[in-house]
């Protein structure tokens, strides 16, 4: 999953910290989904989304190479 959380974050001028202590992870987790090597749960994504005011199309995405069908 490709993301802007980085981008989001430092726009408001968020440490991973801070922004890990708002939505109730780490500061590791934050890191591995701003990597894009942990694939948040549709909960997670929408309070991040809260907290750096962007909409989850805004932030997420899946290409669609990397989709898998159902």
């Amino acid at each position: 999953m490709k993301n802007n959380v980085k981008i989001a974050r430092v726009q408001i001028d968020l440490t991973q910290q801070q922004l890990a202590e708002k939505v109730g992870i780490t500061r590791q987790t934050v890191s591995l989904i701003e990597k894009g090597k942990y694939n948040p749960s549709l909960k997670l994504c929408l309070a991040i989304c809260d907290v750096v005011h962007k909409t989850l199309d805004e932030l997420f995405w899946v290409d669609k190479e990397d989709r898998t069908e159902c």
